[in-house]
């Protein structure tokens, strides 16, 4: 093959990878080639206890949740100290709750607020993947959202310049 021919290929490779026709906006990488098993894709059942009496079992009814089935929003009311009875299955707020619900909510709502920050949040990842060709696919994430993400560290010692009582802290450069 001439070197004419190789310039030529390589300069129609470059500029096929610089369309936006097949551009992916999706920020984070999340699949991985290891082939190993997702450990977050198992979920344990809680353990089998035998019963009082057999007898005071409830009959089965296809289609509803099983006493071994995993409750996690009321495995987490009971683990901060409340009642894990008053967790509603359908969502809604009750009680104490209701009245949560209406304290946030009482400057209104915006009805499609989360198709609009979709669509948003869409128009800004598709703004900042146009410069964003890689050999090699990374995750964009943390580079996109960068200018909006907080530095806790110089919000602390603002706040503490300020004289305000603040929490400790881990000391600066220590990392997990």
């Amino acid at each position: 093959m001439k070197l004419s021919h190789c310039v030529l290929m390589m300069g129609l490779i470059g500029l096929a990878g610089c369309s936006s026709l097949g551009r992916d906006v999706g920020l984070h990488r999340l699949k991985t080639n290891s082939g190993t098993p997702n450990e977050f894709a198992i979920v344990p059942n809680k353990p089998l206890q035998q019963p009082e009496s057999y007898n005071a079992l409830p009959s089965p009814t296809p289609g509803s949740a099983n006493r071994t089935d995993q409750t996690p929003k009321a495995d987490a009311v009971a683990a901060l100290g409340g009642n894990p009875a008053r967790v509603n299955a359908g969502g809604t707020p009750s009680g104490g709750d209701a009245a949560l619900v209406n304290r946030a909510t009482r400057y209104g709502t915006e009805p499609g607020i989360r198709t609009r920050l979709a669509s948003d949040d869409l128009e800004y990842r598709k703004r900042k993947s146009l410069f964003s060709f890689k050999l090699f696919p990374e995750d964009e994430y943390n580079k996109a959202y960068e200018e909006q993400s907080l530095d806790s560290r110089s919000a602390l010692d603002a706040y503490r310049r300020a004289g305000a009582q603040t929490p400790s802290a881990p000391p600066e450069g220590w990392e997990e």
